[in-house]
């Protein structure tokens, strides 16, 4: 399978924009790019199917999981189990880009935000 980045179109969900790569496809973990605008915060979440695993591209972004912080960098990964609660927000003056893998695949119903 081959997925072309200027195929896809960008969604917004409370105001982060995602290209979800494997939208769409029939995959076994989903990939998809996130941008996280500066003061823009991604709401206390959880998942009842995956792990996420996050990687930083660029920007700083805080971290919070299970009521512990952490301040990632480029380069960085994070990876939060199934069940976990978390959020991160951008803190900075420029965009955060963020690649996340859903394994398994993203199915919103088993997503919970507070």
């Amino acid at each position: 399978m081959l997925i072309r980045h200027e195929d896809l179109k960008p969604l917004e969900f409370d105001e982060l924009k995602i290209i979800d790569y494997t939208a769409g496809h029939d995959t076994n973990s989903s990939f998809a790019e996130i941008t996280v605008p500066p003061g823009i915060s991604h709401k206390l979440s959880w998942s009842n199917r995956s792990d996420k695993y996050y990687y930083i591209i660029q920007g700083d972004v805080s971290f919070t999981i299970n009521d512990e912080s952490y301040n990632l960098l480029p380069g960085d990964v994070c990876i939060i189990p199934k069940g976990a609660r978390f959020k991160y927000s951008n803190t900075g003056t420029k965009d955060v880009k963020l690649i996340l893998v859903h394994t398994p695949s993203f199915k919103l119903e088993c997503e919970v935000f507070e």
